[in-house]
C-alpha cells in the first residue's frame, strides 16, 4: 500500500518525541497498519535541529508551505497556542489535510470552528494527546464508553499542580517554596500561571465534557480556581480529617444542567484518585452501565505524549478509506446531535465544603457560627477546634454536608461580618466521588 506522509509542525519536546517514535518504531507501526508511515516534512525555526532529529525529512521554514505540500497527507500540529497554530490548522483543513494535534487550548477555545470545517472537507482531526498526555482517555470517551450515558468525570489533569500539592502534603512546605522546586526540576514554567491557576486543566475538562455530554466546547463557561492561595495548614488539616486536596477538573450532568469547573478539592484518602501523586495524571469516569472507571498514567513528557500523537496518526491511516458517516465523530456524537446545554453557574452547583474560620475564643462564638450556617440550610458533618492562636483566637474547621454553593456563600458572608471573626474564611469544596 502507498505510504502515508506526515508533515510535522514544531520540534519542541513533544515534536521531537513524535519524530523519535515515528522513526524508531516504524517497523512496528507498519506491521500494525500494513503500510508505511513516513515523516516527510518538518517545520521548525532551526534547520540544524530538524536535520538532527529528522534527517530524512524535508525541512520547511514556513508552516503554511508545509500544510499545502502535495507530499503531506497528515499534518501534526505541535506548535501549541492559538496564534499561528490555529491559522496553520485551518489552512491544513482547507487544503484537505487530516490533522493531529496535542493543542488543548486550540480545541477548547476554537474547536467549534475547527471541527465543522474538518467535516465539510471530509477530513479528520484527532487529539488524544491534548488531554492527559499518554492516557487514552479521549478514545475511552469516544469509543470505549460509547454504550453508556456518562454521568460525571473528575480528573487530576495538570501534573505541575499535582506535584506541588503532593510536595506540600509530604513536606509541609509553603506553596511558594514548592513552586520554586517545581521550576528548578522543569515541572513548572518560568511563568506558571497557565498551570497553577487552572487554565490548563480547564481546557482539558472542557474537551472531555463536550465528549461526555454531546455539547459544543465551551471553555468560556468553565469555572477556574487555582492553587496559588492554598495554605499548607489546610492541606495538613484535610489529611488529619482523612482527606487529600487535589486540583480537580470536574464535569457532571445534573437535572439542572452541566457542571464544568476546576478548583482545589478535598477527596477522601481512600479514593484511588486521592493517591495519585507527583506529576502523574488520572481521570475517573462514572457511567450508567459500566460504573466507575479510572485511567492513570503520565500526563506529559516527550515520549508518553508522542505515543498518543502517533496513535492518532495510526487511527487516521486506518480510516483513510472510510467516508465521514463511518468514522468516529469528533465530539463522540453525530454532528447534528451535538447540542448546546445549560452550563450551571457556580452558585447553583452542589457540593460539600471545608471551612476554616479564625474567631475570638469566647463563649457563644461557635453558636453564632453554627446558627448562621443553619439559617442557610447548611448542615454540619464535623466541627473541630484546631487550637488557640495568640491566646485569644481559635481556629475552627467545619465540614458541611452537601448543599448548594449559593447557600454556603451566603452563610460565610454573614459569618465574616461577625465581630468575633477576625480573618476571611477559607472555603474549599469537597467531593466524595461516590459511584
Amino acid at each position: 500500500m502507498k505510504p502515508v506522509n506526515i508533515g510535522l509542525l514544531g520540534l519542541g519536546t513533544v515534536g521531537c518525541g513524535t519524530a523519535t517514535v515515528l522513526q524508531e518504531n516504524a517497523a512496528e507501526i507498519s506491521r500494525r497498519l500494513g503500510r508505511d508511515v513516513r515523516l516527510a516534512a518538518v517545520c521548525d525555526k532551526s534547520a540544524g535541529k530538524a536535520a538532527e532529529i529528522a534527517p530524512n525529512a524535508a525541512f520547511v521554514q514556513d508552516p503554511f508551505e508545509l500544510v499545502q505540500r502535495d507530499d503531506v497527507d497528515v499534518v501534526v500540529e505541535l506548535f501549541g497556542g492559538t496564534g499561528i497554530a490555529k491559522d496553520a490548522v485551518l489552512k491544513a483543513l482547507e487544503n484537505g489535510k487530516h490533522v493531529v494535534t496535542a493543542n488543548k487550548k486550540l480545541l477548547a477555545e476554537h474547536g467549534n470552528e475547527i471541527f465543522p470545517l474538518a467535516e465539510s472537507k471530509n477530513v479528520m482531526v484527532q487529539f488524544e494527546a491534548a488531554v492527559a498526555g499518554g492516557i487514552p482517555i479521549i478514545k475511552a470517551l469516544r469509543e470505549g464508553l460509547a454504550a453508556n450515558n456518562i454521568k460525571s468525570i473528575a480528573g487530576i489533569i495538570n501534573g505541575t499542580s499535582n506535584f506541588i500539592l503532593s510536595e506540600m502534603r509530604e513536606k509541609g512546605s509553603a506553596f511558594a517554596d514548592v513552586l520554586k522546586e517545581a521550576q528548578a526540576l522543569g515541572y513548572a514554567e518560568a511563568d506558571p500561571t497557565f498551570d497553577i491557576e487552572g487554565h490548563d486543566a480547564g481546557h482539558k475538562i472542557t474537551i472531555m465534557s463536550a465528549l461526555a455530554f454531546g455539547t459544543p466546547v465551551d471553555f468560556g463557561s468553565c469555572y477556574l480556581e487555582g492553587i496559588s492561595t492554598l495554605d499548607s495548614r489546610d492541606i495538613k488539616y484535610a489529611e488529619e480529617l482523612g482527606y487529600r486536596i487535589k486540583l480537580l477538573g470536574i464535569t457532571r450532568k445534573t437535572d439542572k444542567g452541566i457542571e464544568l469547573r476546576v478548583h482545589p478539592t478535598l477527596i477522601p484518602e481512600s479514593r484511588l484518585l486521592a493517591n495519585v501523586n507527583g506529576v502523574m495524571n488520572a481521570v475517573r469516569v462514572n457511567a450508567d452501565m459500566v460504573g466507575e472507571t479510572l485511567y492513570y498514567g503520565a500526563g506529559a513528557g516527550a515520549l508518553p505524549t508522542a505515543s498518543a500523537v502517533v496513535a492518532d496518526i495510526i487511527d487516521i491511516c486506518r480510516m483513510l478509506g472510510a467516508d465521514a458517516a463511518n468514522r468516529v465523530p469528533h465530539l463522540a456524537f453525530q454532528p447534528g446531535r451535538v447540542k448546546a446545554q445549560t452550563i450551571l453557574p457556580m452558585d447553583e452547583i452542589t457540593s460539600s465544603y471545608y471551612l476554616r474560620v479564625q474567631a475570638k475564643d469566647k463563649p457563644g462564638t461557635l453558636g453564632k457560627i453554627t446558627g448562621l450556617l443553619a439559617g442557610q440550610g447548611v448542615s454540619i458533618e464535623a466541627l473541630i477546634q484546631k487550637g488557640v492562636i495568640n491566646k485569644t483566637t481559635a481556629e475552627i474547621v467545619i465540614l458541611s454536608h452537601t448543599t448548594i454553593e449559593k447557600n454556603i456563600k451566603a452563610a460565610t458572608t454573614a459569618i465574616e461580618q461577625l465581630d468575633c471573626v477576625e480573618t476571611p474564611i477559607t472555603m474549599i469544596r469537597m467531593e466524595n466521588l461516590h459511584g
